[in-house]
């Protein structure tokens, strides 16, 4: 059970990142999280777009290549309305997608700088 739920987690992961450079997301960062304490999920992955348009166009990459690889859906999804910052939640993984200026203001990096923070090249 349990080695199959990892693998679930890395197929995931990996239908995620490849969702995001797909649309070529900029500043992809993932953050492990479970060490914290915090409970929330296991990882967050962060990336920018350009413009709205942009963090529109690879938030829906991510939900199709997640839906076509991996068979699952968002249990939520916020931020369509302004797309300044869409956020998905896959429970274990929660995709944060910004417009620049957006994250460097919250800055996700630093408040869960006690994560395990992984920059991911193309």
């Amino acid at each position: 059970m349990v080695k199959s739920t990892r693998v679930k987690k890395n197929k995931l992961f990996n239908s995620v990142i490849k969702g995001i450079i797909s649309k070529k997301g900029q500043d992809i960062v993932s953050i492990d999280i479970r060490g914290t304490g915090a409970g929330i999920c296991d990882y967050f992955i962060l990336c920018n777009g350009t413009s709205r348009t942009h963090v529109e166009a690879i938030a829906d990459s991510v939900e199709e290549t997640v839906k076509k690889q991996v068979g699952e859906k968002p249990w939520h999804i916020e931020g369509y309305q302004n797309a300044e910052w869409i956020l998905i939640d896959y429970i274990d993984i929660v995709v944060h997608i910004f417009k620049p200026e957006i994250r460097n203001f919250y800055q996700l990096e630093k408040l869960w700088g006690d994560g395990i923070i992984e920059y991911i090249n193309e």
